[in-house]
């Protein structure tokens, strides 16, 4: 029986690339697989995703040995100022849990001799066939900047409609659209995968996914003009302050008073929205989410949920104690509601707290997509109207907002589905 239900579960997860625990509160996913599910024609690429955990057990333990070795020149222990010691209960807190969860993963071989092999794939040959990947994108100018000058508004994209989804054209060639980049909701209103142009490089759009690229002074263009039209789910993954010079030369920050601004209420649905927003595990951005942040914004916490990051093995990517570089970020939940509550208003149900989902972390910053298991806790009509804001990626029947929502769009990250 247990050897059935085991194979029950490791199909669930091969259909659908979530695998829930019975003796836990956690799930893994496999984050290609759930990408995957939006696209028709084309495959987000496992080697281009997984390309960060899956060393081998020697480079592992070089890289363990190394830090160690540059640790040993340390002669007196940290000593915790007052946050640091906030933020060390949380984890204390959080630790037989999270420790729970991974014990579970290590159990559960027949879901480790799958992850073993998520990076395998057609998208190695793809790619360099092509003379595309990851790397390649930061040679290019960045969105960022070319939306801040003064041409920003002459920039163009061209959508290559494919011939099964061009309305009222009977030719079999692709159906071209030119629109502007920037500050401009642009949608894929079709059931298949679009292939766009921007700048002699190729993006990838999903069926029914739209994108708004601007900075945070053209947001207020998302408001929707009834308030039946709004949100029900807003994932929201700021780009925090930071000190860190090596985080900052990857992606831009913003002060953390900037995200004050963000009209959470007017993008919520009148019947409420479920906000889902990504947090570091500094002490300091905790205080200023709960005290600062979420009044201003009218959000009322729910729960908190936590990513606890793996390799391909299933070991932590780093020490569970490891004090600034945990191997978990947490997700907290809200409740915001688009208009003043009244007797016929229904409140959020609750959801349960410290659920942990478990997965091998991608690019640098790259969240993994909880759009479909948050969705299970969202209230009201389906499907539901989501959102995502600060987004590098596009999901299919989401809309994504940011400065580089077409990031992780680029072709280099894609393969072609194989026919049959």
């Amino acid at each position: 029986m247990a050897v059935l239900e085991m194979n029950k579960k490791l199909s669930t997860f091969l259909e659908s690339g979530v695998y829930r625990f019975e003796d836990c509160n956690a799930v893994f996913i496999d984050s290609v697989h759930v990408l995957n599910r939006s696209y028709s024609r084309f495959r987000v690429s496992p080697s281009e995703y997984y390309s960060r955990f899956f060393e081998s057990n020697d480079v592992t333990q070089d890289a363990s040995s190394s830090r160690k070795r540059k640790r040993k020149k340390k002669t007196k222990p940290h000593t915790l100022n007052e946050r640091e010691r906030v933020a060390d209960q949380r984890h204390q807190e959080a630790k037989p849990l999270l420790l729970k969860a991974s014990e579970s993963l290590l159990r559960a071989t027949d879901l480790l001799e799958v992850m073993n092999n998520l990076r395998d794939g057609s998208g190695s040959s793809y790619l360099k066939n092509r003379g595309l990947s990851s790397s390649s994108t930061s040679a290019r100018e960045s969105f960022i900047e070319l939306g801040r000058v003064w041409q920003a508004p002459l920039y163009e994209i061209t959508l290559k409609l494919h011939p099964n989804e061009t309305r009222g054209y009977s030719t079999p060639q692709f159906c071209e659209r030119v629109i502007p980049v920037f500050n401009n909701l642009i949608s894929n209103e079709t059931s298949d995968d679009v292939e766009a142009e921007f700048m002699d490089t190729q993006y990838i759009l999903p069926p029914d996914g739209c994108f708004y690229m601007s900075d945070l002074r053209q947001i207020h263009n998302l408001i929707p003009a009834e308030k039946d039209c709004g949100f029900n789910l807003i994932v929201i993954d700021p780009p925090w302050e930071n000190g860190s010079a090596y985080q900052k030369s990857r992606y831009p920050t913003l002060p953390n008073k900037y995200f004050l601004s963000l009209p959470i209420k007017q993008l919520s649905h009148t019947k409420g929205a479920l906000v889902a927003l990504w947090v570091t595990n500094r002490e300091k951005l905790r205080c200023f989410v709960e005290k600062e942040l979420f009044p201003a914004w009218g959000v009322k916490y729910i729960s908190t949920f936590y990513w606890l990051k793996v390799k391909a093995d299933g070991s932590l990517i780093s020490d569970l104690d490891l004090f600034h570089h945990r191997p978990y970020e947490c997700i907290l939940l809200g409740r915001c509601h688009g208009e003043p509550l009244d007797s016929s208003s229904t409140e959020i149900e609750t959801i349960q707290d410290n659920q942990i989902i478990i997965s091998i972390p991608g690019d640098y910053s790259r969240k993994p997509p909880v759009g479909g298991l948050l969705q299970e806790y969202v209230a009201g009509d389906s499907p539901a109207r989501c959102l995502e804001l600060f987004a590098r990626e596009m999901v299919s029947g989401w809309v994504s907002w940011g400065n580089e929502p077409l990031h992780f769009q680029e072709s280099g990250y894609f393969h072609r589905k194989k026919e049959g």
